[in-house]
């Protein structure tokens, strides 16, 4: 399969940081992901030192399968309640500087930053009146599907699966990747039936997800953070507040519908029958309880939409995973319980960074500043491409938000 393209504009401004090119937003209800290309410093292409720019265009011309300049596709996170901290991380490195140039109504330029999610909206004025940019919005569902479909085709082992403490990557397809369910979980949760590049339907989703674990965790055991309430999770046992078959049917499993002695009867449901209140539970029981109940809701869900189109492959996506070995875990157990073993949850390594991904893709004209040295500006082509073969990530990396991947620039 050819690699996946984005035509870019080379234009040259003496101010922009010589390094940092296009950036992307997915803004969220919850969180801010950013995606942006930096060049490397130096001048390394194809494996060959000391190779001028000069040299490296005259190589590109006539071919398309050599790079002008190698550099990395960078992902960054924030908290939508502390997009103060984004808008100073995106000043502090420049990032808006490498915007397309719109005319406005007025006559005058802006520089367009290319974003998806609802915080487009509702942050469009913040990111005007402190960065002096516009949000260039795309369809939050076309860029989440978009940036599913390059991350699956194009990332070496970009999709896995996770169950029992083991992961196991897997091997995707190109010719038998579609159709696939995304299921995104955010705030909320997304269901997508996904058929092809560009084609795809919503066909379910449900208010209990991300924002969902996040609130009520909040609420309960006065946490601060996402990232806090899962960590405290960790420590968690859900026993101390579930109900379980066992506590039912005295300690027996319930054989003849497949019912184990430790499957959940009821979420909570142990505080019905206990002579307590809130403060004598432990937090990070009330963690542990409410992350499963959320998972295994989505788990079911999700698998029986799955059954309903008749689909094999579900890939889970959003910052709700977080790559916590639990909440995996029981995505996985709900998705094989309720499929008798016929269907497996598949879990993506830049889960967050689905819509901010497709958001990067969506444009054929990204601004690409000083692309090349002032020398080599006036030869430069018209346009470059944004592509790779396959992206190679280190399997045994942990991608925690603050990652970034190689990638290069083609000539067009």
């Amino acid at each position: 399969m050819d690699p996946r393209k984005v035509e870019i504009e080379a234009i040259s401004d003496q101010n922009q940081s010589s390094n940092v090119y296009h950036l992307a937003l997915d803004i969220g209800g919850s969180l801010v992901k950013l995606v942006y290309f930096t060049k490397d410093d130096d001048d390394i292409v194809d494996g060959e030192k000391g190779i001028s720019r000069e040299q490296t265009l005259g190589k590109s011309k006539g071919s398309r399968n050599y790079p002008v300049l190698n550099g990395r596709l960078n992902f960054k996170k924030f908290e939508t309640s502390k997009i103060n901290d984004c808008l100073q991380f995106i000043k502090t490195m420049k990032l808006h500087l490498g915007g397309n140039q719109q005319q406005e109504n007025n006559g005058s330029q802006t520089t367009a930053i290319k974003a998806t999610g609802g915080g487009s909206y509702k942050y469009a004025d913040l990111f005007k009146e402190r960065l002096e940019i516009s949000l260039d919005k795309e369809d939050e569902m076309d860029c989440l599907v978009a940036g599913a479909n390059f991350l699956l085709e194009v990332v070496h082992q970009e999709a896995f699966t996770y169950m029992g403490d083991q992961k196991q990557f897997v091997k995707i397809d190109q010719n038998d990747l579609y159709p696939y369910l995304l299921v995104n979980i955010g705030s909320g949760v997304g269901m997508i039936k996904v058929e092809g590049d560009g084609k795809f339907e919503r066909v379910s989703g449900t208010s209990i997800g991300g924002g969902t674990f996040w609130g009520l965790g909040k609420l309960l055991t006065k946490c601060k953070s996402f990232d806090e309430l899962l960590e405290l999770s960790y420590r968690g046992n859900n026993r101390a507040v579930d109900m379980l078959v066992g506590d039912i049917y005295g300690g027996m499993d319930y054989s003849k519908i497949g019912l184990s002695s430790t499957a959940i009867a009821s979420s909570f449901g142990r505080a019905i029958s206990e002579n307590k209140e809130l403060e004598d539970y432990k937090p990070e029981d009330i963690a542990r309880s409410l992350l499963r109940l959320i998972s295994n809701n989505i788990g079911q869900i999700s698998y029986l939409n799955a059954l309903r189109f008749g689909l094999k492959r579900i890939f889970f996506g959003g910052f709700f995973i977080r790559r916590h070995p639990f909440t995996m875990d029981t995505l996985s157990v709900a998705v094989n319980f309720w499929s008798k073993g016929e269907a497996k949850a598949m879990f993506l390594r830049h889960e967050g960074f689905l819509g901010a991904v497709g958001a990067f893709m969506s444009s054929d004209k990204h601004g690409l500043k000083e692309l090349l040295g002032n020398e080599v500006v006036k030869e430069s082509p018209n346009k470059l491409s944004f592509a790779v073969d396959k992206i190679q990530v280190p399997i045994d990396v942990e991608l925690n938000g603050e990652e970034s991947i190689e990638c290069s620039v083609y000539a067009a």
